[in-house]
């Protein structure tokens, strides 16, 4: 069954410190152009997961994020304490021999917010989220995720097979429905030959006239066509029933198929068959946009 390029996947992994998150949302692409939506990731990690991802979801344009949730106690920020008590040593220093010692009593609050601001006071070095003892259970979440995309991908496949092969079924119907018309095109073209003689008062030829008539129809036949556009269908079908990544060839059998639907249509003179034309072009279309989107 085909599967879709669409999908979305996430998958958690609890750690010492919190909690990461393994996201992947995808849509369709010509080729597997994965981007990692993070820095979490180690760069030693990444050429791998780039292959584990290329050999899982083949193609399209799919996105990775890593989302890191701290614990309560490790989001918390450390103070340096001393490096804080050494800046409020000096501070108080400075404004004792410039005459503003006072600033130290009267706002204490405002030289704490100070100290806060100076350099490094605040500890916001970031340890690694990522690390060789916990990447066995980030890579087992980074594998669910995977899984849960491709599983998506392949419910998606359902419905695309189902829209895209119903509209073949109906463009086949509608070549049914021209079959009908031709008896009474050629019968519409002969008379209306004959009657463009009558109103020109040209004498013919009986023999000549059926060899010329003869030459014409054949000009307007659709049999090749018809029978050519039958065989893109079936063709369109048994690819997309054996084929596990059917996409790129079904858009080259597409291109086919609207070349037949085309020349009928240029060939029809016939108001019916040109109604009947414009549909399955109508349905071919969808068919396009449709396969755009198969793996």
């Amino acid at each position: 069954m085909i599967k879709s390029m669409t999908g979305y996947g996430k998958s958690e992994a609890t750690l010492e410190n919190g909690k990461l998150t393994i996201e992947f949302r995808s849509v369709n692409g010509k080729n597997a152009d994965i981007s990692i939506k993070s820095s979490l990731l180690p760069k030693e990690k990444e050429l791998d997961i780039r292959r584990r991802i290329a050999e899982k979801l083949q193609r399209g344009t799919i996105d990775m994020f890593l989302t890191w949730e701290p614990n309560t106690a490790e989001s918390a920020k450390k103070i340096n304490v001393e490096l804080a008590r050494e800046y409020y040593s000096q501070i108080s220093e400075l404004g004792a021999s410039i005459g503003a010692e006072s600033l130290n009593r009267n706002e204490p609050n405002y030289l704490l917010a100070t100290l806060l601001r100076m350099p490094d006071v605040i500890d916001s070095t970031r340890k690694d989220v990522i690390t060789d003892e916990n990447w066995p259970l980030v890579e087992k979440a980074i594998d669910e995720a995977l899984d849960r995309i491709d599983t998506y991908r392949s419910d998606e496949g359902v419905s695309l097979y189902k829209d895209v092969t119903g509209r073949v079924q109906t463009i086949l119907s509608l070549y049914d429905e021209i079959e009908q018309y031709e008896p009474e095109r050629i019968s519409a073209a002969r008379e209306r030959i004959l009657k463009a003689a009558e109103e020109l008062k040209v004498k013919m030829d009986e023999q000549r006239f059926e060899q010329e008539m003869i030459f014409y129809l054949e000009k307007l036949d659709i049999n090749e066509e018809k029978v050519r556009l039958r065989q893109h269908c079936k063709y369109f079908m048994d690819t997309i029933d054996s084929e596990p990544y059917p996409g790129k060839k079904l858009g080259f059998i597409i291109q086919e198929m609207g070349r037949e639907i085309n020349t009928t249509g240029s060939k029809a003179n016939h108001a019916s068959i040109q109604k009947c034309v414009v549909r399955m072009k109508d349905e071919l279309e969808k068919i396009r946009e449709q396969s755009m989107n198969i793996l």
